[in-house]
């Protein structure tokens, strides 16, 4: 990948504190990692239902819409999955900076391109949030019909079935859907947010 040269950061009068203040809220990345079908998706958008009832700026990034636009050039070998995270981590700091609660719901399936992302932001600014579900029970569930189309060969480097997961070691929270419902999977997230003086 070319870089580029000659090129200096230009400062906003406006900072994110002040953009923090005028909300009346922090801003965060809510990460979102988990495998196909373990419900990533669909909390995320109940989760924003909720905050945005509450007066709180988000937006959502959900990994088959940015691959819509932003992304529509990768593919899914591990090269292109580490791309596509990159791109959505610079994404989702600039949105953080905006003073915005982000919500990324994207297998991300290795530690270190979960962990680049981590890094990109302040010490509280990512929350790793596992959507736990055993690969029988995604299976099982198998919402968009992709497991059924790995299992028969037509997807390649399919997470879980020929390519790996590597599951948080220490996600800031845990939700296993194959015990809470995604209404439960959302107040576990509202609850850490208010403790942890987010909200």
């Amino acid at each position: 990948m070319t870089k580029s040269t000659n090129i200096v950061w230009h400062e906003s009068e406006v900072t994110k504190a002040k953009r923090q203040e005028l909300n009346g809220h922090k801003s965060a990345i809510l990460w979102f990692t988990g495998l196909s079908g373990s419900g990533k998706s669909a909390i995320s958008v109940k989760l924003e239902t909720a905050l945005h009832k509450k007066g709180i700026h988000t937006y959502r990034l959900d990994g088959d819409n940015v691959r819509h636009g932003l992304n529509k050039n990768l593919g899914f070998s591990s090269e292109d999955r580490t791309e596509n995270i990159r791109r959505i981590g610079e994404v989702s700091k600039l949105m953080v900076d905006a003073g915005l609660f982000t919500l990324t719901a994207f297998i991300s399936p290795y530690h270190k391109d979960r962990d680049q992302v981590r890094e990109l932001v302040e010490t509280d600014e990512f929350i790793e949030i596992y959507v736990k579900a055993s690969l029988e029970a995604c299976e099982k569930r198998d919402p968009k019909g992709l497991y059924k189309k790995a299992r028969l060969g037509e997807i390649k480097n399919f997470t879980g079935i020929d390519a790996p997961y590597e599951a948080p070691r220490e996600p800031e929270i845990t939700l296993d859907t194959t015990k809470l419902s995604i209404e439960e999977s959302v107040e576990v997230i509202l609850t850490y947010l208010k403790d942890k003086k987010y909200i």
